[in-house]
C-alpha cells in the first residue's frame, strides 16, 4: 500500500515540459518532464530536473544552455514522443520539426512556446538531476490549457522508472 506522502503527490497535476539540449557528443537531446518550476523572478530562473536514467541526462550534466518547451493539450504527440521513447533506441528529432537555436540548442516547433537560456547550476535533488537555467531567450504562445501529468496517464516511460 503507498505511503500518504505518495498517495498524495500522485494527485497532484503538475504540468509536463520537453527539456532539449546537446549531449556530450553534439547530438541533441530531449525527454519530457515533470518537475520543474520557475524559481526566480528577478533574476529569471527556471529549475528543470532530469531523471538519473534517461538518456538526456547527459545532455543535462555537460550542455551549456538548455530548452524548456511548454506544452499545451495539444502537443499530447510531442509529448509522448519524448516521453515514451528513448533516444537509446529512437532519433526522436528526426520524428518532429525542430529547428537550431541559440548555441545550438534544439527548439521544437510544435509546441505553446520555450524558453532557452545558459546552464547556471546543477544540484543533486535524488534520482533526478536539478539543472537552473538563466532563460534569455523565449518564444511565448496560446497555451490552451497546458499539459499535465494526468493527461498523460497511460504513457509508458520509455525508459525504465
Amino acid at each position: 500500500m503507498p505511503s500518504p506522502v505518495t498517495r498524495l503527490t500522485k494527485a497532484l497535476d503538475q504540468p509536463v515540459y520537453v527539456v532539449t539540449g546537446r549531449g556530450p557528443d553534439g547530438e541533441p537531446q530531449g525527454c519530457l518532464v515533470g518537475f520543474a518550476t520557475q524559481t526566480s523572478i528577478h533574476p529569471t530562473r527556471f529549475l528543470v530536473c532530469v531523471s538519473r536514467r534517461n538518456r538526456t541526462f547527459s545532455a543535462a550534466t555537460s550542455a551549456t544552455a538548455l530548452a524548456v518547451h511548454v506544452l499545451g493539450r495539444a502537443h499530447a504527440p510531442v509529448a509522448r514522443l519524448f516521453g515514451g521513447t528513448t533516444g537509446d533506441e529512437v532519433d526522436k528529432f528526426a520524428r518532429c520539426d525542430w529547428e537550431e537555436g541559440p548555441g545550438g540548442v534544439p527548439l521544437l516547433r510544435d509546441c505553446a512556446g520555450w524558453m532557452c537560456g545558459p546552464v547556471v547550476a546543477r544540484v543533486d535533488v535524488g534520482d533526478h538531476l536539478g539543472v537552473l537555467i538563466a532563460p534569455s531567450r523565449a518564444r511565448d504562445g496560446d497555451v490552451g490549457g497546458q499539459l499535465t501529468v494526468h493527461d498523460l496517464d497511460d504513457l509508458e516511460p520509455g525508459h525504465s522508472p
